[in-house]
C-alpha cells in the first residue's frame, strides 16, 4: 500500500464527511500527519481539480474533478445501464420511485433512481450513501451476498437514522434470514420517518449479487396492507428478468460461501 495515496484518499473522505471545508491545520490533527505534508498534498489535489480552497478563509472542499469521475463510474457501470428499462418498468408498474443499489462497504450507494411516473416534484437520489441495515437494498444484497461479509457488518455498530432503525444484531440476522426465504426485503421507515422500501437482490453473470432493485415511497402507499405483497412480487420478478440481462444463471436464488 502507498501511504502517500492513501492519506490523500483520506484527505478526500474527511472533506466528503464534513460537511464543510476544512484548513490544512483540521486535517493535519485528523489524520495525524504534518501540516507541510498535508498542505503539499493539498496543492496537488488542487491542481487535478479534486479540492479547491476557498480565498477568504483558505480553507478546502472537494473540488469538480469528482463530479466527473463519479460520472465516468456510473456511465461504465454495467449494472447501471442494463437497469433502467427495468427500472423504468417497474416504476410504471408500481407506480412508484425505483432504486438501484450496490454495496460499498458498510452503505448501499445508489446508482439509478427512476422516478414515479406520477407524482409532485422528485428529488434524484443517484450518488446517496445509505447504511445498508437501514434501508431494503441493503439488506437484500447482505442477505444473498457473501457470509463473511454479513458476520462482518453484523458485527459492527449499526448505524441509527431513526427511532426504528434496527440495531439489534440478532434481529437483524432474522430479518436477513427472512429475506432468503422470501427472496426480497422489507424497510419500515428505518431510513427516513415516513417512507418505507421492498428490495430484492441482482445477480452478475458469476452468480453472485451484483447489486439490488426496489421501490421506494411513503409507508401508507409502499406497505398498504392491499397492496404490498403485490408490490413485492413484481420487484423479485422484475430482479429476476435484470439478473437475467446481466447474465445470472436461471434460478438463481442462493447466496455465495467466499
Amino acid at each position: 500500500m502507498i501511504q502517500s495515496v492513501q492519506r490523500a484518499v483520506q484527505i478526500l473522505r474527511h472533506l466528503a464527511s464534513s460537511g464543510s471545508r476544512l484548513g490544512v491545520t483540521e486535517l493535519s490533527e485528523r489524520l495525524g500527519v504534518a501540516k507541510p505534508t498535508v498542505h503539499a498534498m493539498l496543492r496537488t489535489l488542487e491542481a487535478e481539480g479534486l479540492v479547491v480552497q476557498d480565498h477568504e478563509s483558505s480553507k478546502y472542499a472537494l473540488g469538480p474533478g469528482l463530479l466527473h469521475l463519479g460520472n465516468a463510474y456510473l456511465d461504465g457501470h454495467e449494472l447501471r445501464t442494463r437497469s433502467m428499462t427495468w427500472a423504468d418498468f417497474l416504476a410504471t408498474q408500481a407506480n412508484e420511485a425505483v432504486w438501484v443499489g450496490v454495496l460499498t462497504g458498510d452503505h448501499v450507494l445508489v446508482v439509478h433512481h427512476a422516478f414515479r411516473p406520477e407524482g409532485a416534484v422528485q428529488i434524484l437520489e443517484v450518488g446517496a450513501s445509505i447504511p445498508w441495515n437501514t434501508c431494503a437494498l441493503g439488506k437484500a444484497m447482505v442477505a444473498f451476498g457473501a457470509e463473511a461479509v454479513e458476520r462482518k457488518l453484523l458485527a459492527e455498530e449499526p448505524a441509527v437514522l431513526t427511532g426504528r432503525s434496527v440495531t439489534s444484531p440478532a434481529l437483524l440476522a432474522e430479518q436477513l434470514e427472512s429475506v432468503r426465504g422470501t427472496g426480497y426485503a422489507i424497510e419500515d421507515q428505518e431510513s427516513a420517518i415516513g417512507d418505507a422500501g421492498i428490495a430484492a437482490p441482482v445477480f452478475d453473470r458469476s452468480g453472485e449479487v451484483s447489486g439490488a432493485i426496489g421501490i421506494v415511497g411513503p409507508v401508507e402507499r409502499v406497505l398498504a396492507a392491499d397492496r404490498w405483497e403485490e408490490l413485492a412480487v413484481a420487484v423479485r420478478e422484475t430482479a429476476r428478468n435484470l439478473s437475467r440481462d446481466l447474465g445470472a444463471p436461471r434460478g438463481q436464488a442462493r447466496r455465495t460461501t467466499r
